[in-house]
C-alpha cells in the first residue's frame, strides 16, 4: 500500500482482469515477467515496484510457473476466487491455443534452417528481456529489510551458484533463500524491538 493511501487504480471486474492478462500472455513470448512488469506496475498501476517484486518472490517459490503464481494473486487481492481464476483463465486460455497451433506447424518446419536459427535467436531475447526486468526491479531493493551490505552479496551468490557453478535450483532456493528469509525475519525483528 503507498505510503500517501491516495486511491489507486484497480480492475473494474473479473473480465478485465482475463483481458489484462490475456494481453501480457500473448506478448510474453521468450518471457512473460518482463511483459507482466510493465502492465501491472506501469500500465495499470494496478502494483507498485515494490509490490510487484515481493509479489513475484513469493510467486518464484511457490510450486508451478511464477507468472501463473503471480497471476493468481493480482486476482484474488482484487476478487478472491473468482478474480484469482480469471486471470488464471487469462494467463492460459489463448496462450495454449496458440502454443497448441504453433507446436503442430513448427513440427513441420522444424528442419528448415532459417526456423532453426530463428528459434535459436530467440533465446538471446528472452535473456535480454529477464535481464531488463531485473535491472527494473533493483531500485526496489532499496527497502528491502536486509540492507545493501546483506542483499548484494547474496544476490551475487545467487547469480555465481546458478549460471557460473550449475547448482541445482532446489538447492539455490533452500540454501540461499531460506538464509534471505530468516536474515529478513531477524532484521524486522530487530527493528520492531529497537521501536518498541
Amino acid at each position: 500500500m503507498p505510503e500517501d493511501d491516495a486511491p489507486r487504480p484497480r480492475p473494474r471486474g473479473c473480465l478485465e482482469l482475463f483481458v489484462v492478462f490475456s494481453r501480457l500472455a500473448l506478448q510474453g513470448f521468450g518471457g512473460v515477467l518482463p511483459i507482466a512488469q510493465r502492465e501491472l506496475v506501469e500500465r495499470t498501476g494496478w502494483l507498485t515496484s515494490q509490490e510487484f517484486a515481493e509479489s513475484l518472490s513469493i510467486g518464484q517459490v511457490l510450486p508451478g510457473p511464477n507468472v501463473v503464481n503471480l497471476a493468481l494473486m493480482v486476482g484474488d487481492r482484487y476478487f478472491g476466487l473468482r478474480g484469482a481464476l480469471s486471470a488464471l483463465a487469462g494467463m492460459l486460455l489463448l496462450p495454449s491455443v496458440l502454443v497448441l497451433l504453433l507446436a503442430a506447424l513448427y513440427s513441420g518446419l522444424a528442419d528448415v534452417p532459417a526456423v532453426a536459427g530463428a528459434v535459436r535467436g530467440m533465446g538471446a531475447v528472452a535473456a535480454g528481456l529477464v535481464l531488463a526486468m531485473a535491472l527494473k526491479l533493483v531500485p526496489t531493493l532499496g527497502r528491502n529489510p536486509l540492507g545493501r551490505p546483506l542483499w548484494m552479496p547474496i544476490a551475487l551468490l545467487c547469480t555465481l551458484a546458478i549460471a557460473w557453478w550449475r547448482w541445482p535450483l532446489l538447492a539455490v532456493i533452500l540454501g540461499l533463500g531460506g538464509t534471505s528469509c530468516a536474515l529478513a525475519w531477524w532484521r524486522l525483528g530487530d527493528r520492531k524491538s529497537g521501536e518498541a
